[in-house]
Formats: C-alpha cells, sequence, structure tokens
C-alpha cells in the first residue's frame, strides 16, 4: 500500500526505496536544441527490467512530473510530450508498466497487457512505486509532483490518486474514469485535473459524472473539461482521432494549471 506519511524522509509504499528492488542504468544520453538533456533509463521492479525516458529542463530545482503511456507502451508519443514539457521547465520521467523491449503492436497484445494490471493492482502500484523511486534518484522531490497519463496511463494517473499517495496534482488525458470495486478517493491528496472528448465512445460522459460526483463527496479539488467533437485519444498526433482544438486547448489549460500549481 502507498503511504502518505508526512513525517517519513523518504517516499513509503512500504518504504518506497526498500521494499522495491531498484537498479537502474542511464542510458543514449542526449542534448537538445532546446537545450533540455534526455536520457533512458533501464530499472527493475520486483526483478524485472523496465526502460523509462528522463528529460531535464536547464534549470535548478524544476518541478517533477511523472507521465504515464498510452497502451501500446512507452513510444515516441511520450518521449514527444516529456521534451515538451521540459522546455517548459519541468524535469519529466515518462514510465514503463510493460516492461523493458516490450511495446506492443497489435490490438490483441494490447488489451492483453493492460487487462493484466487492471486485473493487478498491487502490481500497478509498484510499477508506480518503482517508476517514483527512480524519479527521487535523479533528484526530485517526487511528492510534490504531478503525475499525468494518456488514455491507459490517466487510468493509472487515478490509481496513484486514490492511493493516497500525496502530490500537487494527478491529471488524465482521455483516461479511463471508473472506480474499481472496493476503491475511493477518501484518501486522494492533491487535486484531480481531467480532460476529456465528449465523442469519447470507449469512455462515457456517464463515467465523467460519476467521476465528478465522487471527488465531489470525498472533498476532493478538481477541475474537469470536456472537448466538443472530440473522440478517445484526441491528443494523439497523426491520428485519425486528433483533434487540434481540443489537444492546443487542454494543452494550453495544463501549461496554466502547471504554472498555477508551482508559483
Amino acid at each position: 500500500m502507498l503511504s502518505n506519511s508526512a513525517h517519513s524522509p523518504t517516499i513509503s509504499f512500504r518504504s518506497l526505496l526498500l521494499a522495491t528492488s531498484i537498479g537502474f542504468m542511464a542510458l543514449a544520453v542526449s542534448q537538445t536544441a532546446a537545450a533540455i538533456t534526455t536520457k533512458n533509463i533501464t530499472y527493475t521492479v520486483n526483478n524485472q527490467s523496465y526502460q523509462g525516458y528522463y528529460a531535464k529542463a536547464d534549470q535548478p530545482n524544476a518541478p517533477f512530473i511523472l507521465l504515464i503511456h498510452d497502451w501500446d507502451g512507452l513510444t515516441d508519443y511520450e518521449r514527444q510530450r516529456a521534451d515538451m514539457l521540459a522546455t517548459e521547465g519541468y524535469n519529466v520521467l515518462a514510465a514503463d508498466m510493460f516492461g523493458l523491449g516490450i511495446r506492443p503492436t497489435t490490438i490483441e497484445d494490447k488489451k492483453r497487457l493492460t487487462s493484466a494490471l487492471y486485473d493487478d493492482r498491487v502490481k500497478m502500484r509498484k510499477l508506480l512505486e518503482g517508476a517514483l523511486n527512480i524519479g527521487q534518484k535523479q533528484g526530485n522531490d517526487v511528492r510534490q509532483g504531478v503525475t499525468m497519463g494518456y488514455c491507459f496511463g490517466g487510468t493509472v494517473a487515478l490509481e496513484l490518486a486514490r492511493s493516497g499517495f500525496p502530490q500537487k496534482a494527478f491529471v488524465p488525458f482521455h483516461g479511463g474514469l471508473d472506480i474499481p470495486v472496493g476503491q475511493n478517493y477518501d484518501k486522494t491528496v492533491g487535486e484531480i485535473l481531467v480532460f476529456h472528448g465528449s465523442a469519447d465512445e470507449s469512455i462515457p460522459l456517464a463515467d465523467f459524472a460519476t467521476l465528478g460526483k465522487t471527488l465531489e463527496a470525498s472533498n476532493v479539488q478538481h477541475e474537469m473539461v470536456t472537448y466538443s467533437g472530440a473522440k478517445h485519444a484526441f491528443t494523439v498526433f497523426d491520428s485519425d482521432r486528433y483533434d487540434a482544438r481540443a489537444d492546443k486547448r487542454s494543452w494550453k489549460r495544463y501549461m496554466d494549471f502547471l504554472a498555477e500549481e508551482y508559483n
């Protein structure tokens, strides 16, 4: 279980740094034209290897963002979003939820990998634990960070919110909004910011409304935005479901929100 102890000097999901076997190796370090440093980071969780992507802003004490990928794994899309955030002054770790080299390409494999984690929330939280450890080892204050995600990743971000791990905010973009049986938002520490397409056929507006009522009942600060005509995965560049209007507006609101949180 994730811990929300304000007196603990370290992150703790049962003493986060001790409970998970973490080893990491920085690979392929590069300097981008926008003066951000990027690298792949290989780490282990429960004896399985994972590879995340770290984009570091060229400024001291930059706020931390944990970014969770869509159901096709950590791809160039998440790397691009991480770079975009780093150029805005944030240190971003794009986590790996599937495993080193596991990047599904078929619908069947994508469903299999995500379903396995939906059915094993303990493992899902362990993987979040491992990613947060890596973020901390890079010198970030992850308890003052933000966790965001796209589609499947948005669902995972809300799992962290429900766990009670304290952060500034949890931000799903077209993510799953349903609440697993036996879970609630009573322990959530941090705001919830939701970006959703009104034309999303995968996550109905009924789930959006239910989440809003649940957050209100649990006294969780939240902001929830819908975009007319926007379908599921409306932020994914070059997709037939990409909605430029919804993408640009949600990104601008997200940048403004982050500025409000850290200024």
